[in-house]
């Protein structure tokens, strides 16, 4: 198990998989959520802008966890 680790192979190459389909997935899924609670609360309180709003809250969030997943991926690759 050890010679995997140092070689790259094995469940190095799975953890390093797992956090690129993160950053694939976190902005689109960050704005579906939002747009979806956006909505939500537009048809709950009769407002029309709500759903803008969320979608841009939750692009901030998938920009800051492609953020902090990128930052965590660089720090192991040190």
């Amino acid at each position: 198990m050890a010679d995997d680790d140092k070689k790259g192979g094995g469940l190095g190459e799975l953890v390093k998989a797992e956090s690129m389909i993160q950053l694939a997935i976190a902005l689109p899924a960050g704005c579906l959520i939002g747009w979806l609670i956006g909505e939500w609360l537009d048809k709950h309180f009769h407002q029309t802008w709500m759903g803008v709003v969320g979608i841009l809250l939750g692009a901030a969030g998938g920009f800051m966890q492609i953020f902090l997943t990128a930052s965590r991926y660089l720090k192991r690759g040190k």
